[in-house]
């Protein structure tokens, strides 16, 4: 047999112990999808004890806008009386204005009947920051990168580029401003103006949502509020955050608050682990991006952010 001849053969065989190996992946990966799936139906509600405890929600990633569990586990927390306070754990660049809108609701409501400490990661900012406003603690390390309060909204115009390769697109409307979301359609300047109005409201109700919730002034606010992030050093010097440091801090000032003398009182997930959806799993980015490329798990990162969008752009 030749050493060319040998050499194809080996590299078929490679070739195809590769295809195998990563159809078993898929395979594995899909069939634990359905399992989660399974679960996530099987379990909707927060986990709660029958003794005095506080409960723990972890905010991770891009906020998204269905935020439909979270809200409603809030919610029963809320009105259950074992439950007596909440730690908020956030590390999160932000994401979709309506999903930091509800969580900051459903956070704000909690928090008026039972206290909120929320415990601030690599970032809590944006849409993050605006969930985490409503507390009545806030912690954040000193490399945390937080604030960055402001409103983007992203409108892709390929019509330019469509008319280069000879493609026209006619748009037939009811109105003006109809197609001026539309990435084949040109800008005009009365849809800019539209759209800049359309923020310019959005980023109107963050500075308000901040001002209440910090104690602070619109003015105050709004002299911060230029989209830039600030570290939890700055943060704590401008009224942003309230303390530096982590976790334990955070539940040692709700210890506190809540007059416990001992660290071992229970602190329970909010929301069980098993609830996770598939695509909040930690190797997920990691799977897919082997299997699929990087562009596919990059996308799943910012999946339903369809609108504005509240977030640190880095």
């Amino acid at each position: 047999m030749s050493a060319e001849l040998n050499l194809f053969l080996t590299n078929q065989v490679k070739h195809r112990q590769l295809l195998f190996w990563r159809i078993g992946a898929l395979i594995a990966f899909f069939g634990a999808v359905v399992i989660s799936m399974m679960g996530h139906r099987g379990s909707v509600g927060p986990n709660f004890s029958h003794k005095p405890h506080i409960v723990r929600l972890a905010i991770n990633g891009v906020v998204q806008n269905d935020v439909t569990q979270i809200v409603r586990a809030l919610k029963q927390a809320q009105g259950a009386p074992d439950v007596t306070g909440l730690l908020l754990v956030v590390d999160s660049p932000g994401g979709g204005v309506t999903g930091g809108e509800r969580l900051h609701d459903a956070v704000k409501r909690f928090a008026a009947v039972k206290p909120v400490s929320v415990s601030m990661g690599d970032m809590g900012a944006s849409a993050a920051y605006m969930l985490s406003v409503p507390a009545q603690h806030i912690v954040a390390l000193p490399s945390t990168l937080t604030g960055s309060i402001g409103v983007i909204f992203q409108r892709p115009d390929v019509s330019a580029g469509l008319g280069r390769l000879g493609i026209g697109v006619d748009a037939i409307t009811s109105g003006a401003m109809k197609d001026q979301t539309d990435p084949t359609s040109a800008l005009t300047p009365e849809g800019r103006q539209m759209l800049q109005g359309i923020v310019n409201d959005l980023f109107a109700q963050f500075v308000s949502m901040v001002a209440d919730g910090r104690h602070l002034t619109e003015e105050k606010v709004r002299s911060m509020a230029d989209g830039r992030a600030y570290t939890g050093q700055q943060a704590i010097s401008l009224g942003l955050v309230d303390e530096l440091g982590d976790e334990d801090a955070a539940r040692l000032w709700l210890r506190k608050r809540l007059n416990i003398g001992t660290s071992s009182y229970p602190v329970v997930p909010l929301i069980p682990e098993r609830s996770k959806r598939w695509y909040q799993w930690p190797g997920k980015k990691a799977l897919l991006t082997g299997l699929l490329g990087g562009s596919f798990s990059s996308a799943l990162d910012r999946e339903g952010l369809d609108g504005a969008v509240a977030i640190l752009q880095l």
